[in-house]
């Protein structure tokens, strides 16, 4: 089984910085760390490949530093890593980061199973996923919350929503993104770092994928604008309100009137 999933690296601080002309995260030259859901989707991908065997590809789109994020995807077990990285796609929107995977997923020859985290925590769109499915024209099963069973054919998930427990069987190929409940992320195995310490990380630009029609791509591919953009400012200024419930009620009652949020 080919199994490919979609990664991404995302701030580990709130401390960030915003290009001031295009609205966009400058995300180099920062601390960042793997999307935290996205590691669940590596496990999910790793657990099934112990199963079923096969290859897992991990990939993703963003600068030359993301390979720090691929080396941990080595030290959990993946087979693969390859990275889309061009200027050509900064400032990409949900619309055009899926169709930037989408590409390179058929760069790669398409894969049995796509597999993404929920969402990620920069975004929060949990749009990625679904949108990849659709520029490819499979099924999908959105925020899975486990994998009833794997065969030679088809995938059997399990959906808990708030009103009700959904089970969907899909047939190869198609894509899932799954819950953080799903299974427990092993750690990086500091083993597979010294046997990967060597193993290349594959980069692809925007020349080497199968559609180069750059109205696709980045800022020019993507229809929706941030109109603003900005890290949460920092107060240390603080009220605290006493006396009995309703004087409390009432009291937030004025602040929040009087600093025009109600």
């Amino acid at each position: 089984m080919k199994i490919i999933v979609c990664i991404k690296q995302v701030p580990d601080s709130a401390s960030i910085e915003v290009d001031p002309e295009k609205g966009t995260l400058k995300r180099t030259g920062h601390n960042s760390k793997t999307n935290p859901y996205d590691l669940f989707a590596l496990e999910a991908a790793l657990r099934i490949r112990e199963k079923a065997g096969g290859i897992v590809t991990a990939l993703t789109m963003g600068p030359k530093q993301a390979e720090e994020m691929m080396r941990d995807a080595y030290m959990m077990g993946v087979d693969e890593a390859v990275i889309l990285s061009d200027p050509k796609f900064a400032g990409s929107d949900v619309l055009a980061t899926s169709y930037t995977l989408f590409q390179g997923i058929r760069s790669l020859g398409g894969a049995d199973l796509i597999i993404c985290g929920k969402q990620t925590t920069d975004g929060d769109t949990a749009q990625i996923g679904p949108a990849i499915a659709e520029h490819l024209g499979i099924p999908h099963v959105a925020w899975v919350n486990s994998i009833e069973d794997i065969s030679g054919e088809a995938i059997t998930v399990l959906q808990k929503t708030g009103s009700c427990i959904q089970q969907s069987q899909m047939k190869y190929p198609c894509l899932i993104t799954v819950e953080k409940d799903i299974f427990v992320p092993r750690l990086p195995s500091y083993k597979l770092g010294l046997a990967t310490a060597k193993r290349s990380v594959r980069f692809l630009s925007c020349d080497a994928l199968p559609d180069k029609n750059m109205s696709c791509f980045g800022l020019i591919g993507s229809p929706t604008a941030v109109e603003r953009m900005f890290p949460p400012e920092v107060s240390d200024v603080r009220e605290y309100i006493h006396g009995t419930p309703a004087e409390k009620s009432d009291r937030m009652f004025e602040l929040l009137k009087k600093r025009k949020l109600i």
